[in-house]
């Protein structure tokens, strides 16, 4: 808090109030130094794009001159293979012979039909093979063979 007098200072026709001792700036800004800028800013833009195309170009044309030839099979059985990707091809690309819905469905026929099955693994052990929904019955009625019964409730 200042322990002078406001009675001291003069105010102009703005009422501003004048003191000997203050100066207000007369602009905050310049706009020729910001013009300069957004000028230097734009040719700094301008010159690394052009740094940018350079290097890729340059760099494409190292790799294209380092690439190797593709093998001579390729080549004798033209444009038609090259447009494949090379063996292992995923299911469903251009291509590939077989489709992957009808994989897909022969699959699940074939794991259900084992489910369902009857039959020997090993007679001369005695293992057999028998439906899942029968093998989910025995085990909820006897438990797995070799485990000991639950504890009994006191």
């Amino acid at each position: 808090m200042s322990t002078e007098s406001h009675h001291h200072h003069a105010q102009t026709a703005g009422g501003e109030p004048r003191h000997d001792d203050v100066q207000f700036e007369k602009t905050d800004v310049q706009p020729r130094v910001i013009y300069w800028y957004l000028l230097l800013l734009a040719l700094a833009v301008v010159i690394s794009y052009a740094a940018c195309i350079f290097v890729l170009r340059l760099t494409t044309r190292i790799a294209a001159d380092s690439d190797t030839p593709p093998p001579p099979v390729r080549v004798e059985m033209g444009k038609t293979f090259q447009d494949y990707p090379p063996e292992p091809r995923l299911q469903g690309v251009p291509g590939h012979t077989t489709d992957p819905q009808a994989d897909l469905c022969e699959k699940t026929q074939q794991d259900n039909e084992a489910n369902d099955r009857f039959g020997w693994v090993d007679e001369s052990a005695g293992i057999a093979q028998i439906p899942v929904k029968d093998a989910m019955k025995i085990i909820a009625e006897k438990g797995l063979p070799g485990a000991s019964a639950p504890a009994e409730k006191k």
